[in-house]
């Protein structure tokens, strides 16, 4: 089998196009090609006239002589192979069934660990319709909602799979996506994404496999207390919705809480858990029309069901020394109301797998670090993060709508009365103001620089009836649970602080991926004993 990379296509190119080019590159008949199977696929939009795919192929033949060339290689199938380990005792637990508590828990339960997974939310259909509820009445429920329950924060996102790690391990996780029932392109695609019509029934297939192989999720299930004994994890103490408080007695604890289980950290500080603040970003969603970006990135094949809708990712350093880019890039989306606190606002954005909406929108954020929010502790960025939810709530007119202002007002510091040519999809309904009013000048000031710089490369970012929505304040974790090699606590032995809640990942693969590496160390431990 060998890996030929940088084939360039046509959009009207074929199985067979890329079948004759592969022969050429390995110097062979195309008859000699037994099978040919895509690596890798994206799009090459730098010449707007010509759009071109560029792929990576793997293709078995009967080559007489060693194929020779530096896009050339061989290719092995790759299989994640789970470490052996020695079941314990006390069977480990997950806190958390994000994708770091649930690839953690697939991994700790494929080695016969049996794994206990606690869960503050719901399962997942139970949670879409609570979802449901708040967007179309602004009822919300604190215990399960965006942030929390099955499937995790990005279970109502865009499903985005793309993401800076090179850790072998992603491919585990996109193999195991796939074998749940995701489609199969996100293997191949360089920008995979499932889209948050296609994660539930995912996410599902995924906790069945882990009950099939003896693991257990409790759902409405909230860990309230971690028990120890002599610096080292005892068990945990759990509160179940409407059913009391228990004890689980384990060595060994994955706390995957995800970014915005604040209630949680509360009580892990007080307990004295080894903890710092981190920077992280803050800001505002940004919305256009879908056929701007997509004329701005395809010219004129804006519109070619072969490309889908178009995306960007852009990012300027401004000359304050701040850095200002987009994030969680939404084509075809819709602005989420993200809130899990009472009276406290916050926003995401989420897309079908279709990704066939009116508008694309990101997340415009801005860089921050511990000295912009002061002192209080390695709990300060949190705080911070509640101070902006709290104002972008009044703002908003205490009811969970959006405060919202057009572009062309931000940018003259004027309040917006209404707005134009865009309509903002954030479900409760929206109330045109000025931002200025929740977000601190020095935000608010480079944010306005940073989409005038933008706009110098992606024309149209400035459009003046495009939309902000406030606030965007959960793009990470503002706080790091610090762990060492082991990845154990520093402070609590048996304690595996894992993925974006504790501030070692930022989306759902590079999450699933700290998971998995937690629970390979918990299975080297356990062989150890």
């Amino acid at each position: 089998m060998y890996r030929i990379s940088d084939i360039s296509i046509g959009l009207d190119g074929t199985e067979d196009d890329l079948k004759k080019k592969a022969a050429k590159r390995l110097n062979v008949p195309v008859d000699k090609i037994k099978s040919l199977k895509l690596y890798k696929k994206s799009v090459d939009a730098r010449k707007k006239g010509s759009i071109r795919f560029i792929c990576t192929v793997d293709a078995e033949c009967g080559c007489v002589r060693e194929p020779a060339g530096a896009k050339i290689k061989k290719a092995e199938p790759y299989r994640y192979a789970v470490p052996a380990g020695v079941k314990p005792a006390k069977r480990p637990v997950v806190v958390g069934f994000g994708p770091a508590g649930m690839f953690s828990a697939l991994v700790l339960a494929e080695a016969g660990q049996e794994p206990i997974v606690i869960e503050r939310g719901c399962d997942v259909d139970t949670r879409r319709k609570q979802v449901g509820l708040f967007f179309s009445t602004g009822k919300l429920d604190t215990e399960s909602n965006v942030q929390f329950g099955e499937g995790g924060a990005g279970t109502f996102s865009d499903g985005k799979l793309n993401t800076g790690t090179k850790d072998v391990r992603v491919r585990a996780v996109l193999q195991a996506f796939a074998e749940a029932g995701a489609p199969e392109e996100i293997l191949y695609l360089a920008k995979p994404h499932i889209g948050t019509d296609k994660l539930p029934p995912v996410v599902k297939n995924i906790r069945r496999r882990i009950i099939q192989l003896g693991g257990e999720v409790r759902f409405e299930s909230k860990m309230t207390k971690i028990l120890q004994k002599g610096g080292s994890v005892s068990g945990v103490e759990v509160e179940a919705r409407g059913a009391g408080a228990y004890e689980i007695e384990t060595g060994s604890v994955v706390m995957a809480l995800g970014h915005s289980a604040r209630d949680t950290l509360e009580m892990l500080c007080s307990l004295g858990l080894m903890m710092e603040p981190k920077a992280f970003s803050v800001g505002a969603r940004i919305e256009h029309p879908q056929y701007m970006i997509d004329s701005a990135q395809y010219g004129k094949s804006a519109g070619d069901p072969r490309l889908g809708a178009a995306d960007y990712k852009l990012a300027v350093h401004l000359k304050n020394g701040r850095g200002v880019y987009t994030f969680c890039m939404c084509p075809g989306g819709t602005v989420a109301a993200a809130a899990s606190e009472e009276n406290r606002l916050a926003t995401n954005g989420m897309s079908s797998f279709a990704r066939d909406g009116a508008n694309a929108n990101s997340a415009l954020l801005v860089g921050v670090a511990p000295g912009d929010f002061g002192g209080g502790g390695p709990l300060a960025g949190m705080y911070f993060q509640r101070k902006l939810e709290e104002k972008a709530f009044m703002l908003g007119g205490g009811n969970y709508r959006a405060p919202v202002q057009r572009v062309e007002d931000f940018l003259l510091k004027r309040a917006s009365e209404s707005t134009g040519g865009v309509k903002p999809s954030y479900p409760i309904g929206v109330t045109p103001c000025s931002l200025d009013a929740c977000l601190p000048p020095f935000i608010t000031d480079s944010m306005r620089e940073g989409i005038k710089l933008m706009d110098r490369k992606l024309p149209g970012f400035a459009y003046p009836d495009a939309v902000l929505t406030a606030v965007e304040s959960r793009s990470s974790s503002p706080v790091r649970v610090t762990r060492g090699a082991d990845m154990q606590s520093l402070s609590l032995r048996g304690l595996y602080p894992c993925g974006e809640g504790a501030g070692y990942a930022g989306g759902i693969v590079s999450a699933a991926v700290d998971g998995i590496k937690c629970a390979e160390k918990i299975l080297a431990a356990s062989a150890e004993k």
